[in-house]
């Protein structure tokens, strides 16, 4: 294992807030807050916090004294690093509003960057309104939300519905139906405090899951309600659900703007909103429009561009008044009834498009791909979509491991795996973040790179670390990663998660003394708690009795006796009723405080990497509730000792065959 040492926190969501440079600086302020005791209250802290970014920009020692009273009634409270680590949150996110959008940190726009920390203060009452409005009328039939729905935009009637946590886990559904199995929410007309962070919990982890980022938003702040952190994370639900077509898989169209399949494999690792400018300009230009649209913003503020789309797209609802008017305002009205004829939802106003809401334009140019989108589909072209379709177990890898890289916090957004690992940057990104230390920046090259050399050499890092973590590279170089051989990249970021997993089991302070972990560990473990009921065992990470899903629930029901409803679970005897104990299973880990990002499918089909994490997850969970004060989850010394089973060497084995193959035939070509 990794004999590289950073700042780990036990708990997962706050370790993802801060790079390690952060934590290894804000742990050397913390040290240095201790008073004669030897210990860090509150009211030690403002010396301290005045130095540090972005409070010294904005407050002075008494003006931090002063938030710190306002958020804590007890200053003399002692805080332990992570205690700390949350305090610096909580006044980060009030700096920021101090600072106001314009020095915002970070990044602003919480709806179009997928990097988006969410500390948005500002609320935008017309971006409200058009949630509002989404909500209602996806919502509006629900059989629970129907009695609070429709919604006021005025008013404040959007956090408060939301402070259970119901709302935002149907709106996830509604964004990728399926992500949540709704069996395991909360809907109850009244919910006591352990229900609802049960909402809150499956509805962050989900989010995660299905590609929102979820940074600087913990359970409490949507059981509080806070607008500007609501809003943030529903903007990312709703881009999510709007832009889920705008994909060459799901719209072949698109593959008549381009001309070759290396255009096609362009386009297809392009982010969503890139993909819709790309479409929106191939229109333009048919239209004599010259010139380019670069963003959702400055570039339509005119409305030019929506009149020549609109245009193009819909010339019988066409006017020649639309493009004569010189009033941008009476021109964006002109625009809007015309989008509207082609029954296209109204997330934008006149002043919107005026004044140039990058979030709502993109949700207005989102509507108008999705009722008109004007491409035909040429079967000269289509081919170059048939060709990149992966199979769909290599599908829900590639979106497994895009969904975990994303929700680790690195600067680098992932839009697809295939094409963005290939410079290896982001995977340098990954590396310093799981194994801090690591990564020689200074021998690494930065997006956009234009010489495919320096592309190699990120790889040869990326190769070299993970030796150097003990991964399975056996003549494994980085051009096989800048040639974008999907094997060894899916058996690379396996290893990479796998790692990552271990880690945060290895660090878990009162477990087995910082000893290294094992799969055969985690396989010990999971039989030892489910034995405690008297039920079954699993032989590996392969057996392929787990495909009923009993184990897992019984797994569960073992670290959490209430967090599974036996009156919901089946006997898994048919395919059917396979698949409800797989969806119920993802959904009450997620419930129970696991970050996963597997499919239902993968438990059927007991895909052993899969099984794996799962399980290391649930064991996760459940020993931070013993470093919580739980010992009965203290697992006994002969565990970390246990004998590697024969299973899980195999499955180590085929992975090792797997890339030695590969490796063969690349060298053999």
């Amino acid at each position: 294992m990794s004999t590289f040492e950073g700042v780990f926190v036990n708990d997962q969501w706050l370790q993802s807030q801060f790079t390690q440079v952060e934590l290894r600086k804000l742990r050397t302020r913390f040290v240095s807050a201790r008073n004669q005791s030897g210990t860090v209250t509150i009211q030690d802290l403002p010396p301290v916090l005045a130095k540090l970014k972005p409070f010294n920009e904005v407050a002075s020692q008494d003006e931090v004294v002063r938030m710190l009273s306002d958020s804590y009634s007890n200053l003399e409270k002692e805080l332990d690093f992570e205690a700390f680590l949350r305090v610096y949150l909580n006044l980060q996110s009030r700096a920021s509003a101090k600072m106001g959008t314009s020095k915002t940190f970070r990044t602003t726009s919480s709806f179009v960057k997928s990097s988006t920390t969410l500390l948005r203060h500002s609320i935008s009452e017309t971006e409200k309104a058009s949630y509002v409005s989404h909500i209602n009328n996806y919502l509006g039939e629900d059989k629970f939300l129907k009695d609070f729905l429709p919604l006021d935009p005025a008013g404040n009637a959007l956090f408060d519905l939301a402070k259970d946590g119901v709302l935002l886990c149907k709106l996830i559904n509604v964004a990728v139906p399926g992500t949540i199995d709704e069996r395991a929410i909360n809907t109850k007309k009244v919910l006591n405090p352990w229900e609802r962070n049960e909402n809150h919990t499956l509805c962050l982890n989900s989010a995660k899951a299905i590609g929102c980022t979820v940074v600087n938003i913990g359970t409490q702040d949507l059981a509080e309600g806070r607008p500007h952190l609501l809003l943030g994370l529903i903007s990312q639900i709703v881009k999510i659900q709007l832009l889920s077509i705008v994909d060459l898989k799901k719209t072949p169209e698109l593959a008549s703007m381009v001309e070759d399949s290396k255009e096609a494999e362009e386009l297809r690792g392009l982010a969503p909103e890139k993909v819709l400018l790309k479409w929106m300009n191939f229109q333009l230009k048919k239209s004599g429009y010259k010139k380019e649209v670069t963003n959702f913003s400055s570039d339509l503020k005119d409305g030019e561009a929506y009149a020549h789309l609109l245009n193009v797209l819909a010339p019988e609802h066409g006017s020649t008044k639309t493009l004569e008017t010189k009033d941008p305002t009476e021109r964006a009205n002109l625009i809007i009834e015309q989008a509207e004829k082609l029954d296209c939802k109204r997330y934008v106003t006149s002043k919107d498009i005026v004044e140039g809401s990058t979030n709502l334009n993109l949700a207005f140019v989102a509507q108008i791909f999705q009722h008109r989108n004007g491409l035909t589909i040429d079967k000269t072209k289509t081919s170059f979509a048939e060709v990149m379709t992966d199979d769909e177990s290599t599908s829900r890898e590639e979106r497994c491991f895009r969904m975990w890289i994303n929700s680790l916090g690195v600067e680098t957004h992932v839009n697809n795996v295939w094409e963005d690992v290939r410079n290896g940057w982001v995977l340098l990104e990954v590396l310093d973040k799981l194994a801090p230390g690591s990564v020689v920046w200074k021998q690494a090259s930065k997006p956009p790179i234009k010489m495919p050399f320096r592309k190699v050499e990120n790889c040869n890092q990326v190769v070299r670390i993970g030796k150097e973590l003990n991964f399975s590279l056996v003549n494994v170089a980085g051009n096989d990663i800048v040639s974008g051989n999907k094997k060894l990249i899916i058996a690379f970021l396996w290893q990479l998660m796998r790692f990552s997993m271990l880690q945060l089991l290895k660090n878990l302070r009162t477990h087995g003394q910082g000893k290294e972990i094992t799969d055969a560990d985690i396989l010990q473990w999971a039989n030892t708690k489910v034995k405690q009921s008297g039920k079954r065992q699993m032989d590996s990470f392969k057996d392929k009795r787990l495909s009923d899903g009993i184990f897992f629930l019984e797994l569960l029901s073992a670290v959490e006796k209430r967090v599974v409803n036996w009156g919901l679970v089946t006997k898994g005897e048919t395919e059917e009723d396979k698949k409800l104990n797989a969806t119920y299973i993802i959904s009450v880990a997620r419930k129970l405080g696991c970050s996963i990002f597997l499919l239902p499918e993968d438990i059927l089909e007991v895909n052993p990497k899969m099984i794996l994490i799962l399980t290391a997850s649930i064991m996760y969970w459940s020993l931070l509730q013993k470093t919580k004060g739980d010992e009965e989850d203290r697992p006994p010394d002969e565990e970390v000792n246990a004998p590697e089973p024969e299973g899980n060497a195999a499955m180590d084995e085929d992975d090792n065959a797997q890339m030695k193959e590969e490796t063969v035939e690349n060298n053999d070509e």
